[in-house]
């Protein structure tokens, strides 16, 4: 038993540790800094993480403010890549490039042209129409003398039209609340770790109609319905064509999936409805 309090003692200081660092991502980060959170000497608090992770906290932050940056430089294709690179914490274009280069095989410039061409052959080719394109184009959703792409001052709405249908962006503010989160490690969107680890854990704690949250502030959310082979294509609207003409952009809180309580899933179809939220601040 008390084998078992310890491992989960520092399962809890390692996971307290990883939220510390998601959220401040766009600072400096000590060794010395992150081991004060564990609760750990320094000495002790590298060889633990590096065994609970599998990387050196090295390795882990300088991916992580990669995954971020690759993000940064797809949602926002005029934002200049050296910006891109200080937003993470690199002090020149040289190393950001070097470092991105060998973590995704090319260098940021040629990354985004590169996911700028797949994800717009993705929208010309075996995807879906989604609901609402066969309208006329030149038909827009706004009132006559509200141009598309403009704010609704009165609800915080935004309506950007896609060449296929308006996508309908809300902008929220929501409180910080504390999360109950269960970490996977594998590829994203397996069902598995869902069905068998996620669910049965929130309904034996009685969490499964809690709704949910991560840190508070500002965010955009659209709604969207349909089945998991489509809603990376939402995903994709969202940070490609709606950000970019926001005004807006994101910072370092995570983005995420929010299902409320009432949406269900249909068993027949496979669709299911949820809010894809992303945090944003001005430009």
């Amino acid at each position: 038993m008390a084998s078992r309090d310890s491992r989960v003692e520092y399962t809890k200081r390692m996971h307290r540790v990883i939220e510390y660092i998601d959220l401040h991502l766009e600072q400096p980060l000590e060794l010395s800094e992150l081991a004060g959170v564990a609760h750990f000497s320094p000495f002790h608090f590298h060889r633990l993480f590096s065994a609970w992770t599998g990387e050196t906290l090295g390795d882990y932050l300088r991916r992580r403010w990669l995954e971020l940056a690759a993000m940064r430089l797809a949602a926002q294709p005029r934002l200049p890549v050296l910006n891109v690179a200080l937003s993470v914490g690199f002090g020149s274009g040289e190393a950001f490039t070097r470092a991105f280069k060998a973590r995704f095989g090319s260098a940021p410039t040629n990354w985004r042209q590169q996911e700028a061409k797949r994800r717009g052959n993705q929208r010309i080719h075996g995807r879906r129409p989604l609901p609402g394109s066969d309208r006329n184009p030149g038909q827009a959703t706004s009132k006559p003398d509200q141009a598309p792409g403009s704010a609704n001052p009165d609800d915080g709405t935004f309506h950007h039209l896609l060449p296929e249908a308006p996508m309908k962006v809300k902008i929220i503010d929501r409180s910080a609340v504390r999360v109950a989160y269960l970490r996977h490690v594998g590829p994203y969107g397996q069902p598995l770790s869902w069905q068998e680890v996620v669910y049965p854990w929130l309904a034996t704690n009685d969490l499964l109609d809690q709704p949910p949250t991560i840190p508070g502030g500002r965010y955009a959310v659209t709604e969207f319905r349909g089945t998991a082979m489509e809603i990376g294509e939402t995903w994709s609207a969202l940070l490609r064509d709606w950000l970019p003409s926001s005004g807006m952009q994101l910072d370092s809180r995570p983005c995420f999936e929010y299902y409320p309580t009432d949406r269900k899933c249909d068993a027949g179809s496979g669709a299911f409805g949820c809010d894809i939220v992303i945090p944003v601040v001005p430009l």
